[in-house]
């Protein structure tokens, strides 16, 4: 029996990667449940010939996506960072955002912010909008300045990637690909060989993946949680991730109230009285709103 690491799933198909850096492709039995990109597996055959997921290791955490039905579907496993990516322009979304820190609270993971595109940034007072440092001081993680074309701040980035497995994330056009490429250098040959070996061709560019970084630790790749809808959630872990409404919360009149037109809501006074902020509030009750 050998051991390996998920790198990306396709159906009943995986393609795992060993301890010396082989790509083999394993289906998977039914018994052993459907593993996710990040699961570490015990595997037997003989590649290039039919391999088999035997097992799969217990997983420290599990990211999933809520679908608009309400199903639940797992993409990745076992990460220790989430990496937020943003920009100057297109202007950060605070809702995303939001909904990203939701997210790293809930698996227990630490989160930071990358503000990419720096070199192009017309006024250096827009280099660094100040949603993200407000963020930065609410919830206390680092914050980089990058630029994935320049190299600007990349050296600081990698070394707080090393040795961790990271969730890339973040709204469209702010250059999640171009800083995959800077940090990653042949990830077009890894993408290459992972497409070889699973016969998937295109759809290896659509799929969760995970990328080994050269001094340590990997990158995962999420396309499918651009929108991140969280109804699997508890109201208790939405709540930890807005942590001046869980600080109010304690002072509302109803134990169970939402912050909507519930009678003596300290949290909605606070934001009527601009003490915490009007759009938080609403991004924690959209949240709450989604739930299964």
């Amino acid at each position: 029996m050998d051991q390996g690491r998920v790198l990306v799933t396709y159906g009943t198909e995986s393609v795992v990667e060993t301890a010396d850096g082989t790509l083999v492709r394993c289906l998977t039995r039914r018994r052993t449940g459907r593993p996710v990109c990040g699961d570490r597996v015990d595997w037997s055959g003989r590649p290039p010939g039919e391999c088999v997921i035997q097992a799969i290791h217990p997983r420290r955490n599990t990211l999933i996506r809520t679908d608009y039905r309400g199903h639940e579907k797992p993409l990745a496993a076992n990460l220790d960072q989430l990496l937020f990516m943003c920009a100057p322009e297109p202007a950060p979304d605070a809702r995303l955002m939001d909904r990203y820190l939701v997210l790293a609270e809930s698996l227990g993971i630490t989160p930071l912010i990358a503000v990419n595109k720096q070199d192009l940034a017309a006024d250096p007072a827009l280099a660094m909008p100040g949603m993200v440092t407000d963020a930065a001081s609410r919830h206390g993680f680092a914050v980089h300045a990058v630029s994935a074309a320049s190299g600007q701040g990349l050296e600081a980035l990698a070394q707080a990637l090393t040795g961790m497995t990271t969730l890339l994330a973040g709204q469209s056009g702010v250059g999640k690909s171009s800083l995959i490429n800077a940090l990653v250098p042949d990830r077009h040959v890894r993408t290459q060989e992972i497409s070889a070996t699973s016969g998937q061709g295109r759809h290896t560019t659509t799929a969760t993946t995970l990328y080994s970084l050269p001094d340590g630790g990997a990158i995962v790749d999420a396309p499918g949680v651009r929108t991140l809808r969280l109804g699997h959630l508890s109201r208790a872990s939405i709540q930890q991730g807005f942590p001046e409404i869980a600080a109010l919360a304690a002072h509302c009149t109803y134990r169970d109230c939402e912050h909507g037109d519930e009678p003596g809501c300290a949290v909605r006074s606070a934001a009527a009285e601009q003490r915490i902020s009007a759009t938080r509030l609403r991004n924690f009750r959209e949240l709450l709103a989604e739930r299964s």
